[in-house]
This record gives structure tokens, C-alpha cells and sequence, in this order.
């Protein structure tokens, strides 16, 4: 008979709880980083899937799918249930599933915004019944207003989404020119005047072909993208969520477009070869930037003029790419504001984790922050079960002759020679008692950061093993 008692979204993910209990023990069982894969791929997947929908309910029934997310994270790291949860987060490079839901919803609305045949789309740019749900508060929003209060708890103003470019058909091949004078030779073990010599001798061979110069960059806050072209110089700027690709190949975009306007035959030199890449496999790939610069080419070429495609190095003292790469640092012109859907997952990304390091930073008793602040954790997946469980209790500063006086409510143990709290910091750096084989194991002046930051110490293990500590945790 069925428990109609419990809802399916948290009894499903329960179930699937016992494959982890199985796989997992305090001195058996699989790495913490294979753990943590077969709970994303088992259980966190059921708890993103419609999220996006159930995302709107009350934070009172939402916080029965957190019982599950704690659960088998802590599983996975072996951990004890009083660690702290943000510890946890932090340890299993896994946040929150109230930023999880955050981040799945604001790539669908983005996803949305970038098709305007979606049957959604006109209801999710344009919410309507604004006024009642500002009147009622008891109301539920609908998913456009949603994620207005997301962005806004965000800091950051909606913006405008590359519209979606339709991809070739399979039957219609796109044939762009490209000229591989200079792209064979690698950049780290070229000299610029080798480059620039080569380059002489192309230009000599193809001097009935104009060249133009693309250039694009980015850097904290500014995103520009340029084209030198004819002794002129024409420059961008794009929003700030978009990434130095786009700078790239709208640069090429941008180049295309002026060539419209004369009859001749054009080389586009561009230092990017990750553009070059787009390009080459036009027919594969569907950015809509380098599918925009394929129909372009196709319109010109239709113009009977011809154009071809060359890689050069940037920074290597070749005058039109240093133009361009002059403007693009300088941009301050924003013809076209828009942001392609895969920068916009990208920034989307950054702003979530920018958000979860700003609520790890608010927790003022966290035993982790004294050796990890950041809460972009690298998982080590070399270590066996009984090592990965010792380094999760470790970093949370909490073992079973630790914790159990606190589970009993009784007062923190205290060390016999020092008459300090026993921790485990003191265990490891402080207390005399250990002074020699601290001193073997890790020499002088070593500091709590050495032993448990990103660069774990080598003789960690053995010095617990040394001092019997090791069998405590």
C-alpha cells in the first residue's frame, strides 16, 4: 500500500539514501569524490528535476528536501551530524539547494529570453498581475516575478539574451576559406620575428586581398571588441557578463559587416584561436555569434567577393592587431547590448558562488575559516575511505573523544598537562605533549594552514598515527 503520507519529491531521494549507506562506512567503502558522484547522479537529480516549478513553494515544505541534500552529503564525507552545515557545503563543493533552485531557475529564464518561439517566452519577459502579487504577499508569484527577486537579491538588472540562431541544415555545407600560413607554429617556442617575417611573405602573396585586423578583450567590469580596417579603427563595447570568446568572434562579426559596403576581396586576421575553432566547424557548432558570422559570409560571398580566414599571434608587434587591440581596451561605445545564453549561464555561475562565499563569510564561529576561506573546494579523491573520513572530522575540528561530552551535554574535554581545551588544533600544533613528533613529522613553525589547507600536508597521517590520535576520529 502506498504512504500517502510523504511526498514522492522526498521519499524517492530516501530510498536511494541506502546505496550511499552501503557504499559508505567510517573504515570502508569508496573515496569521498565516487561518493559524491553517485549522490548527484542518484538523488540530487531528483531534487533538481521541475525545480525550477516546485521552486515556489513555501520555504516550510522546501526545507524537508534540505533533510535529504544534508544527509547524503554528509554520508558521502562521512561526517558527523553535529558538523556544521555550511562545513559541509564547503567540504563536498556543494552549495545550498535553496542556490541550487536560484541557479536552475535563472538558466531557464535565460534560456527562455533566448528563443522567442518558446511558448513561454512572452509571458516570462513580460509578467503580468504585477500589482496584486505587490498587494498580496500571501500570493505566489508567477516565474517571471520570481526571478525579478532573485536578480535584484543579486544585485544585477536583467539584461537582453543573443537571440537564438537557427542551425544549418545538414544538407546545406558551409565552406569557410582559411589560411594556415602561420597557425602551425606554436606560439610558446616562435620568436615575434619569425612571425613577423612569415607574415611579410603572406602579405606579399596575398596582396590583392585587404586586411583587417579583429581584436577583442576583456577585463574587470569592461568588455570591448574592435576592428582595424583601411586605416580606420572601429570599436565596441559589450556587456560585462559576456567572455572574451564573444569579444573574439563578434569582432569577426563586426568586420564582416563592413565589408558590405566595398568590392573587394578581404583577409581576416584574428588572434583568437579559439574563433578560428568556432568557425572551422560551423556545420557542428551552434554559437549563435559564429552561426551570424557564416551567414554573413555567405551573404558576401553571394556578392561575389572573396574571404578567407587567418590566425596571427597577438602582442608580437604586428601593427594592425596592436590597433585593434588598443581600441578594444579603450571601448566606451555600446552599439549592441546583449549577452549569449552560454556567458549568461557562465555569469550566472559566478554570481551564485559570489553569494554562497558571502554566507560562508557571515558565519562567525567556523572552525574551517582558519584554514579555508574560499568556498571553492578542491575535493583530493587519492586518499581511502578511512583517510577521507579522518580529513572531513579533521577539518571541522571535531573527532569522537571531541564531540561525545557534547552530544552528553557535558563540558569540553580538557588537556592533563596544558589545562586548555582539548581541540583539535591544540592536538596538532599546540600541545607539548607532542612536541617531538611534531617536530619529526613537520619541522618547525607550522602553522594549522599547512597541515589542513588546499595543500594538505604529506606527513599528516602518520603524525596521527604516531600519537595514536588517528584511531579517535
Amino acid at each position: 500500500m502506498v504512504d500517502l503520507g510523504e511526498p514522492r519529491l522526498t521519499r524517492s531521494p530516501k530510498e536511494s539514501l541506502n546505496i550511499i549507506k552501503m557504499l559508505s562506512g567510517t573504515s570502508y567503502g569508496a573515496d569521498t569524490s565516487t561518493l559524491l558522484k553517485v549522490y548527484k547522479a542518484l538523488i540530487r537529480s531528483k531534487l533538481d528535476y521541475g525545480c525550477v516549478v516546485y521552486g515556489s513553494a513555501s520555504k516550510s515544505v522546501l526545507k524537508a528536501l534540505d533533510t535529504v541534500h544534508h544527509q547524503g552529503l554528509r554520508l558521502s564525507l562521512g561526517a558527523f551530524r553535529t558538523s556544521p552545515i555550511q562545513s559541509i557545503y564547503v567540504l563536498s563543493n556543494e552549495p545550498s539547494l535553496e542556490l541550487r533552485r536560484e541557479r536552475l531557475t535563472l538558466n531557464t529564464f535565460f534560456k527562455i529570453k533566448s528563443n522567442s518561439f518558446h511558448p513561454m517566452h512572452y509571458k516570462v519577459i513580460n509578467p503580468i498581475y504585477g500589482s496584486l502579487f505587490s498587494l498580496r504577499l500571501s500570493f505566489t508569484p508567477t516565474f517571471g516575478f520570481r526571478v525579478g527577486g532573485i536578480l535584484r537579491n543579486l544585485n544585477v538588472n536583467d539584461f537582453p539574451i543573443l537571440e537564438k540562431v537557427d542551425e544549418f541544415p545538414p544538407w546545406k555545407d558551409i565552406k569557410l576559406n582559411f589560411i594556415d600560413d602561420i597557425e602551425h607554429l606554436p606560439k610558446s617556442t616562435t620568436s615575434t620575428l619569425v612571425y613577423r617575417s612569415i607574415l611579410y611573405e603572406h602579405r606579399h602573396r596575398f596582396s590583392n586581398y585587404e586586411p583587417v585586423f579583429t581584436d577583442g578583450s576583456k577585463s574587470e567590469g569592461h568588455v570591448g571588441t574592435a576592428v582595424a580596417m583601411r586605416n580606420t579603427v572601429v570599436s565596441e563595447r559589450l556587456h560585462k557578463f559576456c567572455s572574451v570568446f564573444t569579444s573574439e568572434i563578434y569582432g569577426i562579426y563586426l568586420a564582416l559587416t563592413k565589408m558590405d559596403s566595398f568590392n573587394k576581396n578581404f583577409i581576416v586576421y584574428t588572434d583568437s584561436k579559439s574563433a578560428i575553432e568556432a568557425l572551422k566547424k560551423i556545420n557542428t557548432l551552434s554559437h549563435p555569434l559564429a552561426l551570424k558570422c557564416a551567414e554573413m559570409h555567405q551573404y558576401l560571398t553571394e556578392k561575389c567577393l572573396s574571404i578567407a580566414f587567418c590566425w596571427i599571434p597577438g602582442h608580437a608587434g604586428i601593427s594592425g592587431n596592436e590597433k585593434a587591440d588598443q581600441a578594444s581596451k579603450t571601448a566606451s561605445l555600446m552599439l549592441e547590448n546583449f549577452v549569449p545564453l552560454g556567458d549568461a549561464r557562465r555569469a550566472v555561475g559566478i554570481l551564485i558562488l559570489k553569494k554562497w562565499q558571502s554566507i560562508s563569510d557571515e558565519q562567525q564561529v567556523n572552525k574551517l575559516h582558519e584554514f579555508h576561506h574560499s568556498v571553492r573546494h578542491i575535493i583530493i579523491s587519492n586518499f581511502y575511505r578511512r583517510q577521507d573520513v579522518i580529513l572531513t572530522r579533521l577539518s571541522k575540528c571535531l573527532c569522537v573523544s571531541l564531540v561525545w561530552p557534547i552530544l552528553c551535554s557535558e563540558p569540553p574535554p580538557m588537556c592533563s598537562r596544558c589545562q586548555s581545551i582539548l581541540s583539535v588544533k591544540h592536538i596538532l600544533i599546540e600541545c607539548p605533549n607532542f612536541n617531538i613528533f611534531r617536530l619529526n613529522r613537520f619541522g618547525r613553525n607550522i602553522t594549522i594552514r599547512d597541515l589542513l589547507g588546499e595543500n594538505l600536508h604529506q606527513n599528516l597521517f602518520l603524525f596521527l598515527k604516531d600519537i595514536g590520535f588517528d584511531k579517535l576520529i
